[in-house]
């Protein structure tokens, strides 16, 4: 069973920064409605990734200095995190290139 983590200032460096794991973070808003059609999206990549990448969701409203770390000006946002840093910058709506870019990106290859 996959697991979409909630993530705030709060756990932030807990559940990224020092995730083992590379990390897709989801920047959204509940009002928003492209956040809304992409979800699916998002639980299909936690539920094809378990175990091998984390998947966060961030409320821009209710953590706005992370929004602002990560320069995000529109929502939704997507980023890819490997040992802390940012790995790549996914566009939102192409759901096959997302999922071509992970692969890449977890690829033994293909380290950061």
């Amino acid at each position: 069973m996959s697991s979409i983590i909630a993530v705030t200032e709060h756990n932030y460096t807990d559940e990224v920064e020092l995730s083992e794991l590379p990390v897709l973070i989801d920047f959204w808003a509940p009002w928003c409605a492209p956040c809304r059609a992409l979800a699916p999206t998002i639980e299909e990549v936690a539920q094809k990734y378990d175990g091998k990448i984390k998947v966060v969701k961030i409320n821009v409203d209710e953590a706005k200095p992370l929004s602002d770390r990560f320069g995000v000006k529109g929502i939704p946002a997507l980023f890819i995190i490997k040992d802390g840093n940012i790995a790549a910058r996914p566009q939102v709506s192409n759901r096959t290139r997302l999922f071509a870019l992970l692969d890449t990106q977890l690829a033994p290859e293909h380290k950061s």
